[in-house]
């Protein structure tokens, strides 16, 4: 059965503390792991844009838990589709810092597919290409 993704953004309650993001991005780690379900949380101090890929029952359970999350609101689904491959295999669940005009660009980008084109012909980035871009320096260093 192919994988399936998701990607949302969310506004983050008060000040999130280091300690609190830490705790919940921990208990996210547990379950995704459980669930076979990877992804990454990028996070600017203030909102949330998280990507979750893996099998449709895992990833289901896994978007419900986050729906239901009191740590944020507003959670807006940007995309939601089948994957052939993991495109982010590296952590079942990792949280990172990001600035606010890159986390607004990858909110903004073309999530169509989570395709990949890395900018070939001169066609524009996607929001895949934008992701996995950010990720993977983290990804080798660890």
């Amino acid at each position: 059965m192919p994988n399936r993704a998701v990607v949302f953004v969310s506004e983050a309650h008060g000040g999130l503390s280091q300690a609190r993001l830490s705790t919940i991005m921990a208990d996210a780690e547990r379950f995704n792991r459980n669930a076979g379900v990877t992804g990454i949380t990028l996070f600017d101090g203030r909102r949330f844009l998280s990507y979750m890929e893996g099998p449709p029952d895992g990833l289901d359970v896994a978007f419900s838990r986050a729906v239901g999350a009191t740590s944020h609101s507003g959670l807006i689904e940007i995309a939601r589709g089948r994957v052939g491959q993991r495109r982010l295999p590296y952590w079942p669940m990792r949280s990172l810092p990001v600035q606010p005009d890159e986390l607004k660009a990858l909110a903004l980008a073309d999530w169509t597919s989570f395709t990949q084109r890395g900018g070939r012909d001169g066609t524009p980035l996607t929001a895949m290409d934008l992701l996995v871009a950010y990720v993977e320096p983290y990804a080798i260093a660890a």
